[in-house]
């Protein structure tokens, strides 16, 4: 059989099945695939912490508005399985279609009110309702202990804490930080679609949070003069096509903050696009 594919299960019961076998602590590792260096790091970190470490590759129709990537999105799951058992992943959790996540009656989804009111939240109307209802379907099937989740994706990671202790789930959240390219760019799936042109020019998303950092400086100082300093430097690298929000929201709710209070700090979020391509990122202060 092709490496990596006899970790694979592709329907519900037969994940479950082999989730039984497994005993002691299992950390569990939602992916949607095509995987890089940020998803691995997750998974090593999950291999410290467990004793078994199951993942899962499933492209989420739910998180994708309708004029998103969904058929695009890159998928490798050969590629993808490969990798995660030379990690040492016990099994992979792939379901063959959608179907299997949401059967034709399907009608129960998980709403986080208050982050569908972030900046990210109103620039992809029902993406985190998609988010949490597939995250508490995961759970739900793998029973992990621990799961991993990267901190590219501040408001998803709010999220999902948010939602194990308000719904008391008995999972573990552990947040690592965003693993970056060489020159600062976040590692993401979505990097591939940058053309040979556009990829050395990527780093100045980086290089404005930095911007953001420096005029933090664990000094309180006014939300609006983070905000321009983020701006003011993606300003200056004529591919970037659209700024669509700089953010500068609470640690706690991703709420947004007029200010930012000494010792306390804040995440500072951004959605561009250059190009064609749309960019996220953030740092933590």
């Amino acid at each position: 059989m092709t490496r990596g594919l006899n970790l694979i299960r592709n329907s519900i019961p037969a994940f479950q099945s082999s989730r039984k076998a497994l005993t002691g602590t299992v950390g569990f590792v939602p992916t949607m695939g095509a995987l890089h260096e940020g998803h691995l790091s997750l998974v090593e970190q999950a291999k410290k912490d467990n004793d078994h470490v199951v993942s899962s590759i499933f492209v989420n129709p739910a998180q994708f508005g309708p004029n998103e990537d969904l058929d695009t999105y890159p998928r490798q799951l050969q590629t993808d399985a490969a990798l995660l058992e030379s990690l040492g992943v016990d099994c992979i959790f792939a379901p063959a279609k959608a179907d299997e996540m949401y059967g034709p009656y399907h009608t129960t989804y998980v709403d986080p009110v208050i982050f569908n009111s972030s900046r990210e939240g109103l620039a992809r109307p029902g993406f985190f309702r998609g988010v949490a209802t597939i995250v508490m379907k995961l759970f739900n099937i793998t029973q992990p202990t621990r799961a991993y989740f990267g901190q590219k994706d501040a408001v998803q990671c709010c999220v999902i804490k948010r939602m194990v202790k308000d719904m008391n789930i008995p999972v573990e959240v552990v947040i690592m930080p965003t693993v970056r390219e060489a020159d600062g760019l976040a590692m993401s799936s979505r990097n591939a679609y940058l053309t040979e042109k556009e990829r050395p020019h990527a780093s100045i998303v980086y290089k404005s949070l930095q911007a953001a950092e420096e005029v933090y400086s664990n000094s309180t100082v006014p939300a609006s003069k983070i905000v321009d300093a983020v701006k003011s430097t993606l300003a200056s690298e004529p591919l970037i096509t659209e700024i669509q929000y700089v953010a500068v929201d609470s640690k706690e709710n991703m709420q947004p903050l007029e200010e930012v209070v000494a010792g306390e700090g804040a995440v500072v979020s951004l959605a561009v696009k250059m190009g064609s391509v749309r960019l996220i990122d953030n740092i933590v202060l």
